[in-house]
């Protein structure tokens, strides 16, 4: 997926919102990949509506906190 505005801004709603939570994930400064995946998974969690949309990583720890992920060999 392209970087675009509207991405770039949904992570920084990502990003905020795990920042009140208290769940960082890069220093104050910085949003990270794994922000910017998770705001894309937000999206076309939006553009395709009733459909599952799970992102496949070996990151779970991390991308699992913000969004429907799993291993590639769990995904059916």
């Amino acid at each position: 997926m392209p970087l675009t505005k509207e991405l770039m801004k949904e992570a920084a709603q990502v990003w905020a919102e795990a920042r009140s939570r208290g769940i960082p994930t890069a220093s104050d400064k910085n949003i990270d990949g794994d922000i910017i995946i998770a705001a894309q998974w937000r999206l076309l969690k939006e553009e395709y509506p009733g459909r599952d949309v799970v992102i496949a990583t070996t990151n779970l720890k991390h991308l699992q906190r913000f969004t429907d992920a799993d291993t590639w060999r769990n995904i059916r």
